[in-house]
């Protein structure tokens, strides 16, 4: 158990690892038994955590004290479960396992000579680490005091050629915890009682929302135009149109014209796609749900996310407090008992407060000591602290034509004045937010929200706000734009390379404004990064490790 998992497996017979050419003849050695050694249909089957909770002492204690006797009714419950060899020890005519399933991390096994079915007792001594079996039995303790489920017999589920990590350091390693994620979720329980909650998450958020009275609705992946949000997407081609098509970075342009259509409440869980970095944080394909309510705005998003996320972090909690009780503990660890406290790396988030709110003016200011409207001081805020430069890196990058190295000077009427206020604003303002209190960021700049209705009286700034928990954005809300006229100036501004997010319409969208002269109420929206809720709510800091299978550079 000891020996390093080999790289490969080799086609060739006389090239397998001899620790593999070991398990391939314990399998033969199963099938001459008369089983099969990748199982058969079971029903019946209980969790290993049903199973440990079926011990009844009483039953255990008479058996105990008058089990040997002539004519004793064995009560103890008999249980039929399933799970995978974690540890195995062989003392003659007893064998010792550890099976492992996503409710229980361990539960032993006996297997003895006397009790088991004489090809279960054969099996048992022929298994190895990472097997999956079948067991049957009563539930009794030993005299250490574990709940063991006694064998009467024990079938094959399916054999494991593999070996498993080393015996100490677990699949330690990152990269193949997240290559060969089925190895990473029996090899640590944890994982996937991360993706167990994210199912859960996921389940009621949806839930949440029919019962706010919102209707799913699956909008399409592939697009002609890639709209919606500044991102750079992704490009296939549709062979049987011959056209190029994207796919989606967002799904909010086509929910509005479920608004249009007369649906008041819709939304969508969905993966978007979006041709950009990959951090701690970022992913190329990731989960949103986006809202959209008729006769709302920015406020009402504001209560249902607060009223969503709260929900989310009293399922979270739910867990929490059962895999402790799971574990023997009292309470669980690093929450507060009774309330919605809830760790996060090194912090501790309370999601039952009311969240902060502030605007973006007031963040800026505080952070910056004057106003974003002091573009001249922005400028030169920016320059000292290397940002003009960097955000020329970035207009290279884009394929505009800049000098790798320019100062304000030289930048300055090249692009709109709020990009390197907001530069600030990302860069000073937002790390000033307290982590661990979430905090909704209201009132930003027009420019950097097209589709964002201004603010009365205040064309310059747009009623959106974004919301940051943990030190991360989880999303942004809006009221919507749904003026016609305004919308195709804006889009128009975009083409022209004048608006902030120049980036985010390749194209007119010629049948959203169509769509907009129909008439769409006026509405809020919303749009929520359910991988990065499922980081907080599972004290996760990599996306990485509450996405299944994240995106991985080819091995070769």
């Amino acid at each position: 158990m000891s020996e390093p998992t080999p790289t490969a497996t080799p086609a060739g017979d006389a090239d397998i690892h001899h620790l593999e050419a070991q398990r391939r003849e314990n399998r033969d050695k199963a099938r001459s038994l008369g089983l099969n050694p990748y199982g058969v249909r079971t029903d019946d089957l209980v969790s290993l955590r049903q199973a440990a909770d079926a011990y009844d002492a009483d039953a255990d204690a008479a058996h105990q004290a008058h089990g040997k006797e002539e004519g004793f009714a064995d009560t103890r419950p008999v249980v039929k479960a399933a799970g995978r060899v974690v540890l195995h020890r062989d003392n003659g005519k007893l064998v010792w396992l550890n099976i492992r399933d996503t409710t229980r991390d361990s539960l032993q096994v006996a297997v003895s000579k006397r009790d088991a079915s004489a090809a279960g007792f054969d099996l048992a001594k022929l298994t190895d680490i990472g097997d999956v079996l079948v067991v049957e039995g009563p539930v009794m303790k030993t005299r250490a005091g574990e709940t063991t489920i006694w064998a009467t017999d024990v079938r094959p589920a399916s054999k494991c050629l593999v070996p498993p990590p080393e015996k100490h350091a677990g699949l330690a390693d990152v990269e193949t915890r997240y290559r060969q994620r089925y190895i990473d979720m029996w090899s640590n329980p944890e994982v996937a009682r991360v993706f167990a909650l994210r199912a859960r998450l996921v389940s009621r958020l949806r839930r949440f929302m029919e019962e706010r009275g919102f209707e799913e609705i699956e909008t399409p992946v592939l697009q002609p135009q890639a709209g919606g949000a500044a991102a750079r997407p992704f490009m296939t081609h549709l062979n049987a149109l011959d056209i190029d098509v994207y796919m989606r970075i967002a799904t909010e342009l086509h929910l509005k014209r479920m608004l249009v259509g007369g649906m008041p409440r819709v939304f969508e869980v969905g993966r978007l796609f979006r041709n950009e970095g990959v951090d701690k944080s970022h992913n190329p394909e990731f989960t949103t749900m986006e809202a959209y309510q008729a006769f709302g705005d920015y406020q009402t998003m504001a209560e249902l996310a607060e009223s969503l996320v709260r929900e989310l972090a009293r399922v979270a909690a739910i867990q929490r407090a059962d895999e402790g009780a799971a574990r023997g503990e009292s309470e669980p660890a690093g929450a507060v008992p009774g309330s919605l406290v809830l760790p996060f790396g090194e912090l501790l988030i309370d999601y039952a407060k009311p969240f902060d709110r502030v605007t973006y003016n007031e963040l800026f200011e505080r952070s910056l000591g004057f106003a974003p409207t002091e573009t001249d001081r922005a400028w030169g805020e920016a320059e000292q602290r290397g940002l003009v430069a960097k955000y020329a890196r970035h207009l290279k990058a884009e394929g505009r034509e800049i000098r790798s190295s320019v100062g304000a000077g030289d930048l300055r009427g090249k692009v709109d004045d709020i990009l390197i206020v907001n530069e600030l604003f990302e860069e000073v303002a937002e790390p000033t937010l307290d982590p661990a209190r979430p905090t909704f960021v209201f009132d930003y700049p027009s420019a950097l929200s097209p589709l964002t209705r201004p603010k009365p009286g205040e064309p310059a700034i747009a009623e959106r706000w974004d919301l940051f928990i943990g030190g991360m954005e989880i999303g942004p809300a809006y009221t919507e734009l749904n003026d016609p006229d305004i919308q195709e100036h804006k889009f128009r501004e975009q083409l022209a390379g004048l608006d902030a997010e120049e980036s985010t319409f390749r194209t007119l969208d010629h049948d959203f404004l169509r769509a907009l002269k129909v008439g769409m109420p006026p509405a809020g929206g919303i749009g929520l990064g359910i991988d990065r809720l499922v980081m907080l709510m599972s004290d996760r800091q990599s996306i990485r490790d509450v996405i299944p299978f994240p995106f991985m550079r080819p091995e070769a």
